[in-house]
């Protein structure tokens, strides 16, 4: 602590570039390590990244917070939320020129993620932040830098990473929480279950930019109907009762403002785990659940997109199907095709996002525009077959083809955010009202092409440098090229996107695209290396770990490899 005052003050008022003397050094303070992993070499850049480490001798955290695997994450999570909550009343702020001042980390939202803010293990508690060395101008502050990093720093370390010092029953439900999320999400497959919403549940959000639960005075809970309603156990909140959502093809319908695309967003979003009070906190969907859209103009690459359509005017191959910019159909049917490939067993749609000739093709349009004519096979002659042949399940909200009863397993109909099983009701609807529109799309679903990614055009590079770059969770930059992840519903936190981008580029390094593996392979490799070192894996930077990571799907950094423009792949 002495040696970083004596260079702090040796440097005060020096041209900011001093500030690289602290660059890859490590400071013991009475209490914890400073390492500073890397410094900015302009107020205006980047912030410099440092880390804390506290010695578990120190810090105290029992075993029982941080194992098993699903603790250590809830843990990770809960730790960096406090900093955060530290910060704002700790720190001070702005103190001169552009950066100059800040102490940040990564900030959670209402998942929670496995991160590398924050790593807990016996022997260690790190903390990676975000701070702006302070300067007036291009001149270093020294004593300002001081007052940040031997006065603020120490009080913040000692008052988010030392278990003593923490509240017990916040923490203790935190942990618990986010454990039964996982011990429930993992019974679904053994009750013949794709999804549980549990009884009392607040599904309805604030606004479509505030994921926080809309207040309970002004939410109706959820309640299961009795007939879909099943019971799931979690080791700390013990028997939970909710609608289970089985296997097979599975209706939401419902008027205008009841509730459909609510339930189905919550859903998508529960393929993770949830904080305490969230109001999904006890709502689990399978891990495999996609979200599937029609997305005009992405582009598709060698996609055999035959089951939904073929016999294209001019000959164009649909087996290895390309489009610079694909139609609202031909994206829906590549979307799923990319998602069966990349290990979706879940298809979650709604139909005010999907392309309606995807979606059905009635009676009447049949006898005006013959088959011969028509080159798209609509999802409902095909989503039993994903079911029969692939064992994919859907969820569908639909509000506008009655068409689809015929084909349902089960349909739940949304009444003023009511939950009510109308399965036989629209079974007999169905037997009642023949539609008579012919099936097509023959007798199978059939096949997912393999594809090999290229790695010569998967270019990080603009200019000489590495340039990969991501803005919130809509887009990456990769080298010269833009992903557009605006319609990757699922991605819910800018630090899966950051992780995405730099995990593509790990693939490239590590020759995981080889140029023979397929898209399959590859995922597989990145999920067992992450799942064996964790989401750090993905810096860059070499013995430079990243604080702003959120690990991803696999099925999200599949999105992202196809909708880079320049991707090729062997078929």
């Amino acid at each position: 602590m002495e040696r970083l005052k004596k260079i702090l003050n040796r440097i005060d008022n020096k041209g900011y570039k001093a500030y690289k003397d602290l660059q890859g050094e490590t400071f013991h303070f009475p209490d914890f390590d400073l390492i500073f992993y890397y410094v900015q070499g302009d107020p205006f850049a980047g912030p410099s990244q440092i880390a804390v480490k506290v010695d578990q001798k120190r810090a105290q955290f029992p075993q029982a917070t941080f194992s098993p695997f699903i603790r250590n994450i809830g843990l990770n999570d809960y730790l960096t939320r406090i900093i955060h909550q530290q910060i704002r009343k700790i720190c001070r702020g702005n103190r001169g020129t552009g950066k100059s001042g800040l102490i940040a980390v990564d900030n959670p939202g209402q998942e929670v993620l496995e991160r590398s803010s924050v790593r807990v293990t016996e022997n260690m508690v790190e903390a990676r932040l975000f701070i702006g060395l302070p300067a007036r101008g291009r001149r270093v502050l020294g004593r300002q830098a001081e007052e940040m990093l031997i006065d603020e720093i120490p009080r913040l370390v000692q008052a988010s990473l030392f278990f003593p010092s923490l509240q017990r029953n916040p923490l203790i439900q935190h942990l618990q929480v986010v454990e039964d999320q996982e011990v429930m999400r993992s019974q679904l497959r053994e009750k013949g279950l794709i999804a549980f919403i549990a009884n009392n549940s607040i599904l309805p959000r604030r606004s479509g930019v505030d994921q926080r639960p809309l207040p309970a005075r002004e939410a109706v809970p959820f309640q299961s109907p009795s007939s879909l309603e099943v019971e799931l156990e979690a080791p700390h909140a013990g028997t939970i009762k909710g609608m289970g959502i089985p296997t097979g093809i599975n209706l939401i319908v419902g008027g205008g403002y009841h509730g459909k695309s609510t339930l189905l967003r919550a859903l998508e979003r529960s393929v993770y785990n949830h904080i305490p009070g969230d109001g999904r906190e006890r709502v689990v969907a399978s891990p495999t659940a996609l979200k599937i859209r029609a997305e005009d103009g992405r582009r598709v690459e060698k996609v055999n997109i035959t089951p939904f359509i073929n016999n294209l005017p001019y000959g164009q191959d649909t087996g290895n199907f390309c489009s610079e910019e694909a139609s609202g159909s031909t994206s829906q049917a590549a979307n799923i095709l990319e998602g069966l490939e990349a290990g979706a067993e879940v298809l979650l749609m709604d139909e005010d996002t999907s392309a309606t000739n995807f979606m059905i093709r009635d009676m009447r349009m049949q006898q005006l525009v013959a088959k011969n004519k028509e080159p798209i096979t609509p999802f409902i002659d095909k989503v039993g077959h994903l079911y029969t042949d692939r064992k994919v399940s859907t969820i569908l909200v639909i509000g506008g083809s009655g068409d689809y009863f015929d084909v349902a397993d089960t349909v739940i109909m949304m009444d003023e955010y009511q939950a009510r099983d109308v399965s036989r009701e629209a079974r007999n609807i169905a037997s009642d009202y023949q539609t008579l529109r012919q099936k097509e799309g023959g007798e199978k679903f059939g096949d997912v092409l393999q594809r090999k990614p290229q790695p010569q055009s998967l270019n990080p590079r603009k200019g000489k440098k590495v340039k990969i770059k991501s803005r919130a969770d809509e887009a990456i930059q990769f080298g010269r090229e833009n992903i557009n992840l605006h319609n990757v519903e699922q991605i819910v936190d800018p630090s899966q996107t950051r992780a995405i981008g730099d995990l593509i580029f790990y693939a490239l390094r590590e020759k995981i695209i080889d140029g023979e593996k397929t898209i399959d392979q590859i995922l597989s490799i990145i999920e067992e290396r992450l799942q064996k070192e964790g989401v750090e894996i993905a810096s860059p930077f070499k013995n430079q770990p990243q604080g702003n990571y959120a690990r991803p799907r696999s099925l999200e950094i599949a999105a992202a490899l196809n909708r880079l423009r320049t991707l090729q792949v062997k078929t």
